[in-house]
């Protein structure tokens, strides 16, 4: 089971909006010693269970200036920094040996939570995730490289999974609340508490959005 505090690692099964879903409350992380297989293996038996849609969320460091603690960040693209690759291996017949990722998280999905967004007074930023290893928080010349790459923000979640998915034709949505900032001129000290105050204020607008978005997508 999952070792970090805010992670259960309970799988919970149940109906919304009078369809069936499968959730995760934690997740298996790289950092903590799992390998690629196992962080993804719970993706594995979502696909055997016959899941189409797939949304996941993260607590991540945001690097665009633009961006304010407790933002939720669309997840529009992602950039893999993490060691080891979670197709690495011996192909699994869910999809081609090298897959196509220009539409990893699915672009009528990010319209539909914009749209709801909208309607609800909820603000949502767009931007590209990086994926990193951890558990070390990022240096501020890392912050400062990574977001001279392309990254908006960055944890150390998320991309593993979303491959995975990816490779086994599930389409994919995902948000990153951003629980503290990265910034090139400002950089500021972070805690895994703090990570976890922030996450805990804006959990219940992202939750919104996505329990609409399931209600409304067929």
């Amino acid at each position: 089971m999952s070792t970090v505090e805010g992670h259960s690692g309970k799988l919970i099964f149940g109906k919304l909006g009078g369809k069936d879903i499968m959730a995760m409350q934690g997740r298996f992380h790289y950092y903590e010693g799992y390998s690629m297989k196992e962080v993804t293996f719970p993706i594995r038996v979502m696909y055997e269970l016959g899941i189409k849609t797939l949304f996941v969320s993260n607590a991540s460091g945001g690097m665009n200036p633009e961006f304010k603690i407790g933002d939720l960040m669309v997840i529009t693209d992602h950039i893999n920094f993490f060691p080891e690759h979670p197709l690495r291996g011996k192909n699994f017949p869910t999809g081609p040996r090298f897959p196509d990722m220009h539409e990893t998280y699915d672009k009528a999905l990010v319209a539909e939570a914009d749209k709801i967004a909208k309607e609800k007074g909820i603000r949502l930023v767009h931007g590209v995730y990086i994926g990193v290893q951890g558990p070390t928080f990022e240096t501020p010349a890392e912050y400062k490289m990574y977001h001279r790459l392309g990254g908006d923000a960055v944890g150390m979640s998320t991309v593993p999974e979303v491959i995975v998915a990816h490779h086994c034709g599930i389409k994919t949505f995902g948000i990153s609340i951003i629980t503290d900032l990265g910034l090139e001129d400002r950089p500021v000290e972070v805690s895994h508490e703090e990570v976890q105050v922030a996450a805990n204020k804006a959990q219940p607008l992202m939750t919104e959005i996505m329990r609409e978005m399931i209600n409304r997508n067929d």
